[in-house]
């Protein structure tokens, strides 16, 4: 299975999403800037609490990461089921099954791994900067911080599982529109927050997600051998 993941990783050059990656990052950090700024120059609170400031960054940077996954299962499933790439590689002496749970694994792994790490260092520049701003009100120990990291922990994975879901989508036509688009209703369903109610802290709804996603995974995996290859 780590052969089959290398060999993708080599076969798919991924630095159109390291790029990416690099990019958004300050930008997701620049936009809480820019909110934080407009609500205090319109005389509002911009955030209530630290809380609501690790719920407004956690949910733009899994927003951000279930993007790039559907656009990862556009260019490593979906496009090759499209333009028949995909079939040379079973004509190989490789495991189809294996093949397909590598491609999916990458996903998952990265979607995971980086909306960890892009969590940790926009909350570390936003808290950085917010000591000469002034626009989060600091309330915070180090239990807090280490309740917030658990919470981003647990987002994090079911995020990975979540991003799996647009594979349905995409594979009913292999569609690539179908693909992101299915990912942008995923985050309004689970990134959605305002002061009042706020679906993005709700832990509940990403999780029931990624089991959902987690079973399309095996799905795809199961039927692969039921493949068109002609």
């Amino acid at each position: 299975m780590l052969r089959l993941i290398r060999l993708e990783a080599k076969k798919n050059k991924f630095g159109w999403y390291w790029k990416a990656t690099l990019l958004a990052n300050p930008l997701i950090a620049c936009l809480i800037f820019l909110i934080g700024y407009i609500e205090k120059v319109e005389g509002n609170i911009p955030f209530q609490d630290t809380q609501e400031a690790f719920i407004i960054i956690g949910a733009i940077v899994r927003a951000t990461f279930t993007v790039f996954a559907a656009v990862l299962i556009a260019k490593l499933v979906v496009e090759e089921y499209k333009n028949k790439t995909i079939f040379v590689m079973f004509t190989y002496p490789v495991n189809r099954k294996k093949l397909i749970a590598a491609k999916l694994l990458i996903i998952s792994g990265l979607t995971f791994i980086m909306t960890i790490v892009s969590n940790i260092f926009v909350t570390s520049v936003v808290f950085s900067v917010n000591s000469y701003l002034d626009f989060i009100p600091l309330s915070t120990t180090n239990h807090t911080f280490f309740q917030q990291f658990l919470n981003m922990l647990a987002f994090a994975l079911a995020t990975a599982g979540t991003s799996i879901i647009p594979l349905y989508f995409g594979m009913r036509k292999h569609s690539v529109p179908a693909t992101i688009l299915s990912s942008i209703l995923i985050i309004a369903l689970t990134s959605a927050h305002n002061p009042l109610f706020s679906l993005a802290s709700i832990i509940y709804i990403p999780v029931s997600l990624a089991v959902i996603g987690v079973i399309i995974a095996f799905w795809s995996i199961r039927n692969i051998e039921k493949a068109d290859v002609h």
